[in-house]
């Protein structure tokens, strides 16, 4: 069953996330292509409007996921469609995993056709080198590649939108306990939780700093994170924001679990 929720949910959010995908990969191609033309200014003007064009499709993408599976997950389970939804026979946690899933799926994809989106605008030799030169001292730190160090930034973003994407969940579960404007409630709780999650991982960086004077220095001064304290961030951001998903997930399942007060 769960298998069946997660075809029918990942069809609703992709069939609206295609369009989006597609328009800014198109805008990309037309991006490089003008933008590649030299010695010529009208060329040069309709590059960077495709480009302009083209950063905005990356920002709707994002914004149109994170919009389709809140209003997915509201529609679905305390709308019209929540009638049938509860009279399947399948647990209350079983539904709620599903629309984590998907959200990680969506997201995921999202992300990968984003960072593809800006590889096929704007790779050149020297944005190439640039990026290299930014990112090899941190990677060397790491013991690691400069490959590897995207990877792991993209992956320190993911979970970030990950946990926006969850936040909302939890607005909407405790909105729709409310007798009334739910929707409004769902907003406020939504914030409310949102801003708890940043709250906590600001205060896991301030206990670890009680023990690390250079993570503590960022509280009281605005130096310049050196290498060695810019990888123990990253790893230390990865941690807490695994442990605030998992925390968050099993919160959101508990009093989905109680009972649905359906519009």
């Amino acid at each position: 069953m769960l298998k069946k929720l997660l075809k029918y949910d990942l069809k609703s959010i992709f069939k609206f996330l295609i369009i989006f995908y597609g328009l800014s990969l198109f805008f990309a191609i037309l991006t490089r292509i003008f933008l590649s033309v030299d010695n010529s200014f009208i060329m040069n003007i309709i590059g960077k409007i495709c480009s302009g064009i083209t950063i905005s499709m990356l920002f709707n993408i994002l914004i149109n996921n994170l919009m389709r599976l809140w209003v997915r997950f509201k529609g679905n389970l305390y709308g019209d469609e929540s009638y049938l939804t509860h009279t399947l026979p399948i647990e209350r946690k079983t539904i709620y995993l599903s629309k984590v899933i998907t959200a990680i799926i969506t997201m995921f994809t999202s992300v990968i056709v984003i960072a593809l989106t800006i590889f096929v605008a704007y790779y050149s030799k020297e944005n190439l080198k640039m990026l290299t030169d930014m990112l090899l001292p941190i990677a060397n730190a790491y013991g690691s590649t400069i490959v590897t160090m995207l990877l792991a930034i993209l992956f320190v973003f993911f979970l970030e939108i990950a946990n926006a994407v969850q936040a909302g969940f939890t607005g909407i579960i405790l909105g729709h306990r409310m007798n009334n404007a739910k929707t409004g409630y769902s907003i406020l709780f939504g914030f409310i939780t949102y801003m708890i999650t940043q709250l906590f991982a600001l205060l896991s960086i301030f206990i670890v700093g009680l023990f690390n004077a250079d993570i503590m220095n960022l509280f009281f001064t605005n130096q310049l994170l050196n290498i060695e304290i810019l990888k123990f961030m990253m790893y230390l951001a990865i941690i807490v924001y695994t442990i605030i998903l998992f925390v968050l997930y099993f919160i959101n399942s508990e009093i989905f679990k109680k009972g649905v007060n359906v519009d």
